[in-house]
């Protein structure tokens, strides 16, 4: 139809189909867009040109944005506990002077973390300042042996000490009885506690948990037994009251039973000669 010679009544309707074909192709291309992966728009549909519309407001670009959920965070697994040794050392191999006779028989029911509030310097004093804690012990307490029942160097060596069936000694104000006690070479208000020395105390702890079967939970540190006392240091302690400790002890004795080997003789003696050389 000539849309001139037409009457304005069929020139309205003209441009009415006109009208209703551009915004069907309008349409098109929006659906096509909503449908794709990419934000480019597709390309329009084939169709018959129509004169351009005045009025008719210019195609929008539709632009799809994918949303994906954050990733999600990566979770460090936990260190495993590897003790630098799995070695208990002979009271012989540090020199240890005999125990005097006496002592008190006790049930083993707790586990308690002590330090020797004295500085180490280098790891190879380790084996010298042993003997300098048991002649102050013996001598100027007066009591049969070194106070405790285990000893661990900055380096996670292992020492034995007093026999553990026996109450160890302490010059506070809380009675032993019936508690394990570990000590760690050092002054921790003054030093940090290595991660070996950390270890190596895991290690004596889950030893004594298996043997006289102490439940962990029960692992304090001295200050938490006796209000008179710093002990085991603020460096140590930190271990105790976040549980870190008890979490190494509770992973060694989940890998089946714990392997802490008494070595005493020549190869323990050598052992400690190693030490004090600042070899192991």
């Amino acid at each position: 139809m000539d849309v001139a010679a037409a009457s304005p009544n069929q020139r309205g309707q003209a441009l009415s189909r006109r009208r209703l074909l551009q915004l069907a192709g309008f349409a098109g291309i929006g659906l096509a867009a909503a449908g794709a992966c990419s934000t480019k728009p597709a390309a329009e549909p084939s169709a018959p040109p129509s004169p351009p519309m005045p009025s008719a407001a210019p195609p929008s670009t539709v632009t799809t944005v994918i949303e994906t959920a954050p990733p999600a965070p990566v979770v460090a697994p936990a260190p495993a506990v590897v003790p630098a040794s799995n070695l208990m050392l002979c009271r012989d191999a540090w020199q240890a002077s005999a125990p005097r006779p006496g002592g008190t028989p006790h049930q083993l029911s707790s586990m308690t973390i002590h330090h020797t509030a004295v500085v180490l310097g280098a790891n190879e004093n380790a084996p010298r300042r042993l003997r300098q804690h048991q002649r102050y012990h013996q001598d100027t307490h007066g009591w049969i042996d070194i106070a405790y029942h285990l000893s661990v160097d900055r380096n996670g060596n292992i020492y034995e000490l007093r026999d553990p069936q026996l109450v160890g000694d302490t010059a506070t104000s809380y009675d032993p009885t019936g508690h394990f006690l570990v000590v760690c070479e050092g002054d921790f208000d003054q030093e940090e506690i290595s991660e070996d020395q950390l270890n190596g105390a895991a290690l004596a702890f889950a030893w004594a948990a298996e043997q006289y079967n102490i439940p962990t939970d029960r692992l304090a540190g001295h200050k938490d037994e006796s209000g008179d006392t710093a002990c085991p240091g603020a460096s140590l302690y930190a271990h105790v009251t976040s549980g870190e400790l008890q979490r190494r002890i509770d992973a060694i004795l989940a890998n089946g039973p714990v392997n802490l080997q008494k070595i005493c003789g020549p190869e323990a003696t050598a052992y400690v000669a190693d030490i004090e050389a600042g070899i192991r």
